[in-house]
């Protein structure tokens, strides 16, 4: 074997292309290893489990990145071309406003880029033309600028004058989003491939990105009508398997095992969490013994067209994360004096919630870092006592019990070697099997797939799971028979595509 001295190198040695690949991919493994020999010795029993678990991960999410999922072409260049004819009319439609009703007539397309793409078109439109008042945002440089990102543009939209321009402008920049995605590069062998990062989030959530090859992309945050494009192979089925509201049952471990309030975590496991805290939160709605009529009670109109359920779902979960009632506002539409209003009926109904949110903070002021019922732990470097810094906190709790729940169960499964694992959506997996093993494969998929976890007092939690099956991967409906449908359903389906796709 060939030895190198890289300490006497010099630029422009060795002259030869392979010799310095051989060179780098050698200092890339030796480099490796004496960062792995300074990390070891640093880690405790919490942080060794993490590190254990994410080494595992490395085989499934390697297959995963080498199988890749299966596109069809013809459902993928029908997509493209039905959002661009949506795009065309709502730009067709922008342009008329701007022009005739507001007398921009400088807001128009140079060469190959369009007016709404301009970030100073749209500047100029909304704070020189409309005279909005300015949203700044320090720039690359440091320098405070006005800004027309996405959430300039919702925080404007509170101005009657500006609502039919900015309505415009981001269905169109969320159109073009979807375009890119759909014209993501696909291999040559017609199946698009992601590049998973275990170590991609500090929840412990994986992310993803293009392959080493430039094509795929990120798949973790895909619409559901762009998911209708990515098939099954010949003969094989889709399985959707998903967390059942993993997060808001976490947080509900969370009271239990830290306020010793089991209120919040009966209510997640009821059967119905939205309704139930509906019950809990408004006692004077009538309710019932019977489940199906309090569902019908929840579901009744609460606020404009939204149902008591709707806002208990809504509301509840970033009334969970520390959302306060003017940033909920913002996201939901919903008047902040009505979000105030149920946080108020929210705390009393399930004040373990306010409780943990305040137990967090302790443990940032006196420790610095949260560890997870699941051992994940994690340090805090922004200021402890800051609210953005206790948001994150509390969220990183919740999220990251769901991830480690997720990649617990898919290791769990890669290792049974009765599947194919697809892809890793944070909550979900996306799996393929023989079709005609249906009946057999799913109910061994979700036994294998339940984590338990032991709570304070040895009461017994587990993140129920849900099933979808079909043979792609967006939901079914009058207009896509072949997407995934609830198992079981009782109802015999069959693939109906007719094309060849092979």
């Amino acid at each position: 074997m060939r030895v190198t001295h890289t300490d006497t190198l010099k630029p422009g040695q060795p002259s030869y292309e392979t010799e310095r690949l051989w060179i780098y991919n050698g200092l890339d493994c030796c480099v490796t290893l004496e960062v792995l020999e300074a990390i070891l010795p640093q880690l405790d029993n919490s942080t060794s489990s993490t590190y254990a678990l994410s080494r595992a991960l490395q085989a499934p999410v390697l297959e995963m990145n080498l199988r890749g999922v299966r596109i069809d072409e013809h459902e993928r260049r029908r997509a493209i071309e039905d959002y661009r004819n949506i795009s065309a009319r709502v730009e067709r439609n922008l342009y008329r406003i701007v022009h005739d009703g507001v007398d921009f007539n400088n807001f128009r397309d140079s060469g190959k880029t369009k007016a709404w793409r301009s970030n100073g078109l749209v500047a100029a439109l909304l704070y020189d033309t409309l005279k909005l008042p300015e949203i700044r945002k320090r720039n690359e440089r440091g320098e405070l600028a006005r800004t027309v990102n996405r959430d300039a543009l919702e925080r404007l939209q509170i101005h009657f004058i500006a609502q039919p321009v900015i309505s415009h402008i981001l269905t169109l920049r969320d159109i073009g989003k979807k375009i890119g995605v759909l014209e993501t590069k696909v291999d040559s062998d017609g199946r698009l491939r992601t590049s998973y990062n275990i170590a991609g989030t500090t929840t412990g959530r994986f992310s993803s990105s293009s392959n080493d090859f430039g094509a795929g992309g990120n798949l973790q945050n895909i619409e559901e009508r762009l998911r209708r494009v990515v098939i099954s192979d010949p003969g094989m089925k889709f399985a959707n398997i998903d967390l059942a509201q993993a997060d808001s049952r976490n947080i509900g471990a969370l009271c239990w095992n830290e306020i010793h309030d089991p209120t919040y975590l009966n209510a997640c496991e009821s059967g119905d969490l939205h309704t139930e805290v509906a019950r809990i939160a408004y006692p004077d709605k009538g309710w019932s013994r019977d489940p199906r009529v309090n569902r019908e009670i929840s579901e009744r109109p609460f606020y404009r067209h939204h149902s008591l359920r709707h806002m208990c779902k809504v509301l509840g979960h970033g009334t969970n994360y520390l959302g306060s009632p003017f940033e909920m506002s913002r996201h939901t539409k919903i008047e902040s004096s009505t979000i105030k209003e149920f946080q108020a009926a929210y705390f009393t109904a399930f004040p373990a919630i306010p409780a943990l949110h305040q137990w967090v903070a302790k443990q940032l002021l006196e420790k610095g870092h949260l560890i997870t019922p699941f051992g994940r732990k994690r340090w805090f470097f922004g200021r402890r006592e800051e609210r953005d810094t206790l948001k994150q906190a509390v969220a990183h709790l919740g999220q990251s019990m769901t991830a480690d729940e997720m990649n617990l169960g898919l290791l769990a499964l890669w290792r049974t070697n009765t599947v194919q694992i697809l892809l890793q959506v944070h909550d979900s997996i996306l799996i393929q099997y023989p079709e005609e093993r249906e009946n057999e494969i799913i109910p061994k998929v979700l036994e294998t797939m339940r984590v338990p976890l032991e709570l304070s007092g040895g009461r017994n939690f587990v993140v129920p799971l849900e099933v979808q099956v079909g043979w792609n991967w967006s939901k079914a409906n009058n207009d896509n028979p072949n997407g995934l449908a609830k198992w079981p359903d009782g109802r015999p389906r069959r693939n109906t595509t007719t094309r060849q796709l092979d």
